[in-house]
């Protein structure tokens, strides 16, 4: 059987999980949207204070994503890293707050209205350049993070050890 015959049960049958999941995370949906509104209001914070010229660079809409990019590469060192595990601090941080605060679909819309404005040249920085610059963020996040619990943990190590022996150098 092929075509219309097997579409409803299909459906039927993606509904019915989906039901599924929804009844046995709901919880986790919540943090999600939750966590959406706050980084959706600090977003909308950022755009207040960096309000848009017309035709000219989105600077807010650079500074959330590229700043979200950097806090999401310091949110998995920590989360996967540090903290013990958790059922919402990924889906409240990263998917909710972080999700909520960077707009890569604005992104889009400022890259086209650039293109609109005549202003190709332009609409290519802002297109590659935000890119490169959420990358190289999401880099410096990690490579900053790790750095700091590595270092976090040396410091403690050498705290233990001054602690255990009196003797030691420096205790």
């Amino acid at each position: 059987m092929h075509g219309p015959e097997r579409r409803p049960s299909r459906l039927r049958a993606f509904a019915a999980r989906g039901g599924r999941v929804l009844r046995r995370r709901w919880d986790v949906l919540l943090v999600v949207a939750a966590g959406g509104v706050l980084g959706s209001l600090a977003r909308w914070g950022v755009a207040e204070l960096l309000p848009p010229s017309p035709g000219g660079k989105p600077w807010a809409t650079v500074v959330v994503n590229v700043a979200g990019c950097l806090l999401l590469g310091v949110l998995l060192v920590l989360v996967v890293d540090v903290w013990p595990p958790s059922r919402y601090a990924r889906p409240f941080l990263g998917t909710g707050v972080l999700g909520g605060f960077t707009t890569f679909s604005t992104y889009m819309v400022d890259t086209r209205g650039l293109l609109v404005a005549h202003r190709p040249v332009l609409a290519a920085t802002y297109l590659f350049g935000t890119l490169t610059a959420g990358l190289a963020a999401v880099w410096a996040g990690t490579a900053l993070a790790t750095f700091a619990v590595t270092r976090r943990s040396d410091v403690d190590g050498r705290r233990r050890r001054r602690r255990a022996d009196p003797a030691a150098p420096g205790a």
